[in-house]
């Protein structure tokens, strides 16, 4: 009988697949040796691949361009990156290689904005969409970037009430944004969205305030589904609903041009993932031009604001299996060499899963198995997948002289900002070291170490302890 890891992972998906092979019994992640790593630098660590972000922002703007030449459509595509995923410099670096615009989402995030134009990584033609609700600084720092000479500003106004706002703080003329509310799925919490303006007055709203103003250009239309570009009839009815917005707005306001359909588009987050992006594209494009020709109003450029998708893929989590415990007959836990809750905080809080593969023994047996983490909550652990309610790794003897080691993947987006880089962790586990892993000019593989483990003094300091 046929009770090996790597039979299991061959009988159950397609593999080796993208990002993911295997080199005698170690894995590969996007031609990296993940064991070369772990044998330079120690577990645990976080890595992040930077090419990867690079391949995710060509494949989408291929896509949307391919679509929208073969379906005729006259509009421009736009692709944003939503900075709020993750707000690192190299990232940013490498984003902004490759002709992408920038999406903003609170008073901090201008402030980068401003640091990347004073190190010459944008220029003042950069379009930066601005989003989310809107206290008084967050105005104030749009202000000043349009009053400083940034030409492509857009403030998308999530309320009837930001517009006078801005009104007193912005000395020139700008194009500005209207995000529409959108309904949620029918087993949510609440109906609507809390972010945009109601769909049955901003037609109304538009009207009122922007009919004669003279320095405000009305540009875009704002709408996003909050779980994602999925095909259900859900997406597809709120899709709709923004387009005839967007319709019904151009009717009265010709300087309108533009709709965003924000972010959603989905990661991978098992072996077994399968989604069709070509399809999700082209009928979202399709959409678009349909209903507009049907209206008799100009195709408008399309906006996406893809954070997740852009990153999320890039990042990889690194433990070792210190100790093998069995709990009862049925359960044997792995405790790993860091917190789960503390460095992958979307697998406790709202129960996101990952690929999660090990990197080594992958000719050892297996077995069900938990993952518990180091700290002493009881909701430390991982233990299912994302198409399974059982989760199997190699078993491995306490007497091997290779420690198992497992590897969560595409891990890129939210873990830093939700757990708190560099900050008090519970039980004051320190946060892990952090890996970047690059390709020079000739392709090869570099690697750098972007921040060291976290040590007791620098906790202690924060506590307030000398």
């Amino acid at each position: 009988m046929v009770n090996k890891y790597f039979d299991l992972i061959d009988q159950t998906y397609y593999f080796p697949q993208e990002s993911f092979d295997l080199e005698k019994d170690e894995l590969i992640f996007n031609g990296i040796p993940v064991m070369n790593l772990i044998e330079k630098y120690g577990t645990p660590f976080k890595m992040t691949y930077l090419p990867r972000i690079g391949d995710q922002i060509k494949k989408a703007k291929n896509q949307f361009n391919k679509a929208m030449k073969s379906l005729d459509y006259d509009g421009k595509y736009f692709y944003c990156y939503c900075t709020k995923c993750c707000h690192f410099s190299y990232v940013l670096r490498e984003v902004l290689q490759h002709d992408v615009h920038l999406e903003t989402s609170s008073a901090f995030d201008i402030d980068l904005i401003e640091n990347l134009y004073k190190n010459e990584l944008i220029d003042k033609d950069q379009i930066i969409v601005n989003n989310g609700y809107k206290p008084k600084q967050y105005i104030q720092n749009i202000a000043n970037l349009i009053n400083s000479g940034f030409k492509n500003v857009i403030p998308v106004c999530d309320n009837i009430y930001e517009v006078d706002r801005f009104d007193e703080l912005v000395h020139k003329k700008c194009k500005i944004g209207l995000r529409v509310a959108t309904e949620e799925e029918p087993s949510f919490e609440f109906y609507t969205s809390r972010l945009g303006i109601r769909s049955s007055q901003i037609v109304q709203f538009a009207k009122e305030k922007f009919k004669k103003h003279k320095k405000f250009e009305l540009y875009m239309v704002h709408f996003f589904v909050d779980t994602g570009i999925k095909d259900t009839a859900y997406y597809w009815g709120e899709l709709k609903k923004g387009i005839n917005t967007y319709i019904e707005l151009k009717k009265h306001f010709p300087s309108i041009k533009a709709i965003n359909i924000g972010g959603g588009l989905p990661i991978r987050n098992s072996l077994g993932f399968e989604y069709d992006y070509k399809y999700m594209i082209n009928q979202i494009v399709k959409m678009i031009r349909d209903s507009c020709d049907e209206a008799g109003v100009d195709h408008p450029d399309l906006f996406t604001e893809f954070g997740k998708y852009t990153v999320g893929e890039s990042g990889a989590t690194i433990f070792s299996v210190l100790e093998q415990k069995q709990q009862n007959d049925s359960e044997i836990w792995y405790m790993v060499d860091n917190s789960l809750m503390n460095t992958l905080p979307d697998s406790w809080g709202i129960a996101e899963r990952f690929i999660l593969l090990p990197i080594n023994k992958w000719h050892n047996d297996y077995s069900r198995i938990n993952i518990g983490g180091l700290s002493c909550d009881n909701s430390d652990y991982y233990n299912t997948e994302a198409l399974n309610q059982q989760l199997f790794l190699p078993r491995y003897s306490r007497e091997d002289k290779e420690p198992l080691f497992l590897g969560f993947f595409h891990t890129g987006a939210y873990q830093d900002a939700l757990s708190g880089y560099g900050g008090i962790k519970h039980c004051l586990l320190p946060s892990p070291k952090h890996i970047i892993v690059d390709r020079d000019e000739n392709g090869n593989l570099v690697d750098w170490i972007y921040s060291e483990e976290q040590t007791s003094k620098d906790m202690l300091k924060i506590l307030g302890y000398n």
